[in-house]
């Protein structure tokens, strides 16, 4: 663990003047902000984690217990279709995507959030470096990758058609670079959209292809 030496400087030093304050407040923050991001960069490995349904479970953001502790989680790379109209703008987005009306994109939301439901019946590992994400509750959510098995949720969820290739990066745990994971879920997500599996079964765009 790293030691931080702070020494404290001469009264005389906030008395010269509003810039030099501002100076040392500046190189203080810089100081412990980059301490604050090598923290971060450490990844967290949580064992034995089981879901926590609640009202706000969606198949790409939901809530975890492990052990005796709960967090709310937000997977990294995916995007699941809303399964309400709470974020409006954000659900025409994703229905124009998967190219579905809003009604389906939300049954397809309902839908992939009952499919992570089953993934995540059994135990599984949630790995995080503790990165805020926004959220709708007033606790903190937390980017993470969950592990069913072995294998990335976010695999999982995109294979199955239930998510797109969407959102915040990070390069993995084991070292992968992140531009080189999002072509393999690229791959995934192609497979799915061509064969028409979960969002992508009432696919306009998909029938569009087909015709082509």
């Amino acid at each position: 663990m790293n030691t931080i030496r702070c020494t404290m400087l001469p009264l005389y030093h906030f008395q010269t003047g509003s810039a030099k304050t501002l100076i040392i407040v500046w190189l203080v923050s810089l100081l412990f902000g980059k301490v604050a991001v090598a923290q971060q960069r450490q990844w967290v490995t949580l064992t034995n984690c089981q879901l926590v349904t609640t009202h706000e479970f969606d198949a790409d953001s939901f809530r975890v217990r492990s052990g005796t502790n709960e967090y709310n989680v937000r997977l990294y790379f995916v995007d699941a279709p809303e399964s309400n109209l709470r974020y409006p703008e954000r659900t025409r987005e994703q229905a124009e995507y998967f190219g579905l009306t809003i009604d389906d994109t939300i049954k397809a939301g309902v839908a992939a959030a009952e499919a992570c439901r089953k993934l995540l019946e059994q135990p599984f590992v949630v790995k995080t470096r503790w990165a805020v994400a926004g959220g709708r509750t007033r606790e903190p959510r937390y980017y993470c990758i969950v592990e069913v098995g072995g294998t990335n949720l976010a695999e999982l969820l995109v294979a199955q058609g239930w998510a797109r290739t969407k959102g915040v990066v990070v390069t993995l745990p084991t070292g992968q670079k992140a531009q080189d994971y999002i072509e393999t879920l690229l791959t995934l997500e192609n497979k799915a959209r061509q064969t028409g599996l979960g969002a992508w079964a009432n696919s306009t765009k998909r029938r569009q292809q087909k015709k082509e």
